[in-house]
């Protein structure tokens, strides 16, 4: 049904652009073949004609909230008419110097590994079709560069298409301290791509707060559900602090551990200081933000936490958690 909607749209859009004088709904319900199969020739019965006008108002609707511009003309003898005008529905002409190409270019391949790549390719070859010059390569001045996006979650095209349609959905979710995944319900805000995972920003109903979770966590299916937001949506800018400070790319203070010689190399790389303790222990000087005691669990024996005291009990719980099973 949503396919045949679509066609009789188009149809709809090309008689409006394609006339030269406004057509009655007389004549548009003649001129198209899917009115005339639904409801027959404009000389039908009075019930089939309220149906017809009640599909053409909504369906006249649905082209103007699409961006066609319909006229409605009223004639001399008080009929009334419609028509969409092509210099009123003709977009400008688009230019691109190499640079804006160039970004365009890359763009289109970041998503070359997710469900946009289709698109993003076929926008491309519409905006050369619109006058991108042909001899302008957009990865030319980046030819060494191989922007990609992994996308790899099969949690992230239904967590897409409901941030983008305000749909409220419900997965299941393990936290890296338990065993065993729980039911979430989230209004869900926008996706971040952090340090090559994906992260989920939304308001958790169940917990009446905005949380953060990592797609690689989330098990099953992402089912969605009816009705509207129960909180408001923070900008864009707010929802990526948000995204940042539980991926823990937010310090604010610093904490003190002491790693082995031979390990950590991740930790190494965003120390502040380092110093040799011998023994195969070094001590590392580390940005300490939301999100550090989970990060560091994961070096299991390789890391001991000095100060601060509330890192290190984070971790002691982490570690026990685990240990639990």
């Amino acid at each position: 049904m949503a396919i045949a909607k679509a066609e009789r749209l188009m149809n709809l859009a090309l008689c409006l652009l394609g006339t030269r004088r406004p057509l009655s709904k007389r004549e548009l319900r003649d001129s198209i073949e899917a009115y005339v199969e639904t409801f027959g020739p404009g000389n039908g019965a009075t019930g089939s004609d309220d149906s017809f006008n009640r599909m053409f108002e909504r369906d006249k609707d649905d082209l103007r909230e699409l961006g066609l511009v319909i006229e409605t003309v009223e004639s001399l003898e008080g009929e009334i008419g419609y028509l969409a005008r092509r210099d009123s529905n003709r977009l400008p002409a688009i230019t691109l110097d190499a640079e804006e190409a160039a970004a365009l270019g890359l763009a289109a391949k970041v998503w070359q590994q997710a469900r946009l790549a289709g698109a993003a390719s076929g926008a491309l070859q519409k905006l050369r079709a619109a006058g991108l010059p042909e001899d302008v390569d957009p990865y030319g001045p980046h030819g060494a560069l191989e922007p990609r996006i992994p996308v790899h979650e099969a949690a992230f095209e239904p967590l897409m298409l409901a941030c983008r349609d305000r749909r409220p959905v419900v997965f299941d979710y393990r936290k890296a301290t338990a065993a065993h995944p729980q039911q979430r319900h989230v209004e869900p805000w926008a996706l971040e791509c952090w340090r090559g995972h994906w992260y989920l920003a939304g308001w958790d109903r169940d917990r009446g707060a905005e949380r953060v979770f990592r797609l690689s966590r989330i098990t099953g299916k992402v089912r969605s559900r009816g009705g509207r937001y129960t909180a408001p949506v923070p900008d864009v800018v707010t929802v990526r602090e948000t995204v940042a400070g539980w991926a823990g790319e937010i310090a604010d203070r610093s904490a003190r551990i002491r790693l082995r010689s031979d390990a950590g190399y991740p930790l190494r790389a965003k120390a502040t200081a380092v110093r040799e303790l011998g023994d195969g222990w070094d001590e590392l000087e580390i940005p300490y933000g939301h999100g550090l005691d989970a990060w560091l669990v994961e070096f299991g024996p390789d890391v001991v936490v000095l100060e601060p005291a509330e890192l290190r009990a984070d971790v002691v719980d982490r570690l026990r958690a685990v240990a639990k099973g």
